[in-house]
C-alpha cells in the first residue's frame, strides 16, 4: 500500500537539485539492496496491509490462514507489484534498479498475490472472484496511468489502497460483507484520502522543488522565516504518526481476536 506515485520528478534547472536529498523520509541511501528497501515504502505498505488485519478482524469469527493469505496477496499486489510499476513509470524514488528489474517485480508481485486469491476461491467461493478481476486493474491502471488517468486520482488512491483491502479481507473470511464491514471500509477510504491530502505537498518539496523562501508575518509584528524544513516537517511527523498508529490498531485487533 505504500502510496504508489506515478507522477515523475519535473525536469530541474541546469545545475539544480531537490532541497532534499532522499526522495522519502523512508528512503534509505542509494544502492543495490537499499534501493528494494526504498521500493516497498515500507511505513506506507505497513499501514496498508494494516487494513487488511482490521478488515479480517471485523468477521465474527477470524481465521488465521486466510487472513495470512490475504496480508501475502496485498503485499505481493501493493508493496512489490504497484511500487516496482510505480518506479517504472518516471522514476519518482530515483533508485537505480533495472527497468527489467522492476517489470520482473511487478509481474511477480501480480502473478503471486492472484494465485493466493485463486487459493481462497477454492475456499471461501466464487464471491471473491470480482476481487481478483479489481485488485490487478487497480494496480495496473493506477501505477500506469490508463485510461486517461481517471483512477490515479485521490479518490482513486483511497478506495484502491483504503476500502479495497478491508473488504478483500472481510470477504475473505466470512465470504460476503456487512453493514460493519463497508462502515470501516470508509473509515479506511477517510484515513487513506488524509494520506493522499499529506503525502502529495510533501512528495513536491522532496521531489520538485529546487528552492522556497519566504517569511510568515504575525500580528505582533514579527515575522518568522519559512523555507521547505519547515513546510516538510509537520506533513512528515504526521504521516509518520499516522502509520504506526493504524499499524499498532491493526495488531491491537489481531492480538485480540487471535490470542
Amino acid at each position: 500500500m505504500t502510496e504508489p506515485d506515478a507522477a515523475a520528478p519535473a525536469a530541474q534547472p541546469a545545475g539544480q537539485a531537490p532541497v532534499t536529498a532522499r526522495p522519502a523520509f523512508y528512503a534509505a541511501a542509494p544502492g543495490s539492496v537499499r534501493d528494494w528497501w526504498t521500493l516497498l515504502h515500507p511505513p506506507y505498505t505497513a499501514w496498508h496491509l494494516s487494513y487488511v488485519v482490521i478488515g479480517a478482524c471485523l468477521a465474527p469469527r477470524v481465521k488465521l490462514v486466510p487472513l495470512l493469505a490475504a496480508l501475502g496477496a496485498f503485499f505481493l499486489a501493493v508493496g512489490i507489484a504497484a511500487h516496482a510499476l510505480d518506479e517504472l513509470h518516471g522514476r519518482p524514488l530515483r533508485t537505480k534498479i533495472p527497468s527489467w528489474a522492476l517489470i520482473g517485480a511487478t509481474a511477480v508481485g501480480l502473478a503471486g498475490a492472484l494465485a493466493l486469491g485463486i487459493a481462497g476461491v477454492t475456499r471461501v467461493g466464487w464471491v471473491l472472484i470480482p476481487y481478483l478481476i479489481i485488485g490487478p486493474l487497480l494496480v495496473i491502471a493506477y501505477n500506469a496511468e490508463l485510461f486517461g488517468g481517471i483512477v490515479h486520482t485521490d479518490l482513486g488512491f483511497a478506495a484502491a489502497w483504503g476500502a479495497f483491502p478491508l473488504l478483500t479481507a472481510y470477504t475473505a473470511e466470512t465470504g460476503g460483507l456487512s453493514a460493519g464491514a463497508v462502515i470501516a471500509a470508509g473509515g479506511a477510504f477517510g484515513l487513506s484520502a488524509a494520506q493522499r491530502s499529506l503525502s502529495t505537498p510533501a512528495r513536491t518539496l522532496r521531489r520538485r522543488t529546487t528552492q522556497l523562501t519566504g517569511e510568515m508575518a504575525m500580528s505582533d509584528g514579527t515575522t518568522v522565516p519559512i523555507d521547505a524544513a519547515w513546510l516538510l516537517t509537520p506533513l512528515e511527523r504526521a504521516l509518520r504518526a499516522l502509520s504506526w498508529s493504524v499499524v499498532l490498531i491493526a495488531a491491537a485487533l489481531a492480538i485480540s481476536r487471535l490470542g
